[in-house]
């Protein structure tokens, strides 16, 4: 049974694999669309990333931030 589950496995990533990279009418791939999108979702992710992390800080620092008790 693990034998083939790995292969039904392989054989949905090769199509997958192929699927992303066939070329369409206009001669771009699915795989091409995502690299030149890749930068601007990098960005966005940074920003949300810096958003959240600011939002932390004034919460914490709003409470009283963190005390050590021995």
């Amino acid at each position: 049974m693990g034998l083939l589950k790995f292969i039904a496995v392989g054989a949905a990533i090769g199509y997958g694999i192929n699927y992303i990279t066939k070329k369409g009418p206009d001669g771009r791939s699915i795989l091409d669309d995502i690299t030149d999108d890749a930068p601007e979702w990098f960005d966005k992710a940074k920003k949300f990333a810096e958003e959240k992390v600011e939002q932390v800080v004034t919460s914490s620092q709003s409470k009283g931030g963190y005390t050590e008790t021995l």
